[in-house]
């Protein structure tokens, strides 16, 4: 990313495919895998301002996630929704090893609130042999994700959309707009101490965990975010402006470049 003034801060720690034959041979895969999206992991070292189209950003490097999140809402209320859209990329393969994936989602929480995660998203995986293959799902975080019976290829655009109606009760939908079909799922807080705090609100690509360590990180190319809006129970809509950027950063090594490119499109790019 472009850099303009730096200040360094101090951040602490947070809490924190195969290519499918038949639907029930993946949710079998991916329940043994234990698959699963984790709260924000920051990395403690220097964060940095930059300025982005929505004027100066915050950006923060992570383990885990990369995108924007808006990390408070307005002043007296909490969100409610999210929603973005995406086109969904075709990986690459930059490995010496097995299969490598990497997942592009819209949520609500698991920043600077990391008890819960309602999320919904599409992981996309391929193979050494540059077999690609694409798994929608839904989470509500500490739970497992759990898949959609939903197709996806490469080229699609996906609208997903986030509604939480309690703290312990929402809705997912995935849309897909090239095709015009959709799915949806009503879920609710797996435990009590699992509620939704409405505290942020994030649009993602992650190196997702499974069986309780990172995959393999694919190059995804690029993905961009457009139509990012977050609902507030207040009953107003806001865009990212203000949102932190977030690049994923593994060792010494950054693989994303984010750019916010407007108050409702944030651009996240594999490098």
């Amino acid at each position: 990313m472009k850099l303009s003034v730096l200040l360094p801060v101090t951040l602490s720690l947070t809490a924190a495919h195969a290519a499918p034959s038949k639907l029930q041979d993946r949710v079998q895969r991916r329940a043994a895998r234990a698959r699963g999206s984790q709260p924000l992991a920051k990395l403690s070292e220097s964060s940095f301002k930059e300025t982005a189209a929505n004027g100066t950003a915050h950006v923060d490097y992570s383990s885990n996630w990369s995108g924007a999140v808006l990390e408070s809402p307005p002043s007296g209320t909490t969100f409610t929704s999210a929603s973005g859209r995406f086109t969904v990329p075709t990986p690459k393969h930059v490995g010496s090893g097995g299969t490598e994936s990497s997942s592009a989602w819209v949520g609500i929480d698991g920043d600077t609130y990391g008890a819960a995660i309602l999320q919904a998203g599409v992981d996309f995986t391929v193979s050494s042999s540059g077999a690609v293959s694409y798994d929608s799902w839904y989470e509500w975080y500490p739970d497992y994700a759990y898949d959609f019976t939903f197709s996806v290829k490469a080229g699609d655009v996906i609208k997903v959309d986030i509604v939480a109606t309690t703290t312990s009760k929402g809705t997912v939908t995935l849309t897909n707009e090239t095709t015009g079909k959709s799915v949806s799922k009503t879920l609710t807080a797996p435990d009590s101490s699992s509620k939704l705090g409405g505290q942020n609100a994030e649009w993602i690509v992650e190196d997702f965990e499974e069986n309780g360590s990172l995959v393999a990180l694919s190059n995804f190319g690029t993905v961009v975010f457009t139509g990012a809006t977050a609902g507030t129970a207040a009953g107003t809509s806001v865009g990212l402006t203000g949102a932190t950027i977030i690049d994923l950063k593994q060792g010494s090594t950054v693989y994303t470049d984010v750019t916010i490119d407007s108050s409702s499109q944030v651009t996240i790019e594999y490098i």
